[in-house]
């Protein structure tokens, strides 16, 4: 499931492997990969529900030029997962409209 070629992020020589949490979960991926990457060769297609219909989105153009894969990382809403590197202990959540679930905010 991992993608092995992009056409905006440079490299995908396969990085060392780390450590990220999604929605509270520990995975690992490999240094260089972007977030969608990662997410992706673990399983996980969704990365946000939309504010209005709540309809899962995940990736579409994986280059940046959409909204479908934005996500909250590191607590911060709309991250563009797509072309944003994957780095050593960044926490991802899912997306609800523009924050996430209810019972994971604090």
């Amino acid at each position: 499931m991992r993608i092995q070629e992009h056409p905006i992020i440079e490299s995908y020589n396969k990085g060392k492997s780390i450590t990220f949490f999604f929605d509270g979960k520990e995975l690992t991926g490999y240094e260089g990969d972007s977030i969608a990457a990662a997410l992706k060769a673990a399983g996980v297609m969704v990365h946000r529900y939309t504010a209005k219909q709540h309809k899962p989105r995940g990736i579409f153009c994986a280059i940046g030029r959409c909204t479908d894969c934005v996500m909250i990382v590191n607590g911060v809403p709309n991250v563009r997962t797509c072309v944003t590197p994957l780095e050593e202990g960044m926490k991802i959540q899912t997306q609800y409209g523009v924050e996430p679930k209810k019972e994971d905010r604090k």
